[in-house]
């Protein structure tokens, strides 16, 4: 009974498509198509910049004197080292014309830069301008986590209007 049944069911359906032409497939998959590289670097690097610069945060800063800081498990024979010139910075970054927002994904970016190289020391160079670069950059530098200590550049990097920073990339030993 059920075999028969399902005989006038199969003929029923072939009756009624019959003259109707199948769909192609289509190779089209619905999977979220991967992400460009480049795009989720520039949020991680926003992410960053967002998360770790403020522009309330007033660490203790020198006024007067070279511009200079380190962490507070930072021996001050680190800073004398930086001052000496004994670092030589691996990455250079030129801040000269940037705006605010754009000089904070830059920095984030340098850092995170001489994290994934290994480079101990960098140097970022703001410029004399009208000040508000080389006002806020040790205010960010002095917030990040990563930053061990910074102090003026000496002439060859830029004197005064560049700062060499110290990056903390873990327990590799310092390569010169």
């Amino acid at each position: 009974m059920n075999k028969s049944k399902d005989k006038d069911d199969l003929a029923l359906f072939a009756e009624l498509t019959k003259g109707i032409k199948p769909f192609q497939q289509n190779k089209r998959h619905f999977i979220a198509a991967p992400k460009d590289r480049k795009i989720i670097e520039e949020k991680e690097q926003q992410l960053h910049a967002d998360s770790y610069f403020s522009d309330t945060y007033q660490p203790l800063l020198p006024v007067n004197g070279p511009m200079k800081w380190a962490r507070d498990d930072i021996d001050n024979h680190e800073v004398k080292r930086l001052r000496r010139g004994d670092y030589v910075p691996d990455l250079l970054l030129d801040m000269h014309g940037m705006r605010q927002t754009e000089a904070k994904l830059e920095l984030a970016a340098l850092i995170q830069a001489c994290i994934k190289q290994q480079s101990h020391c960098c140097c970022v160079m703001h410029g004399h301008g009208t000040g508000i670069l080389k006002q806020n950059i040790p205010m960010w530098l002095a917030q990040h986590p990563h930053v061990k200590a910074f102090h003026q550049a000496t002439k060859e990097w830029g004197g005064d209007a560049a700062l060499l920073v110290l990056i903390d990339i873990g327990d590799q030993p310092y390569r010169r």
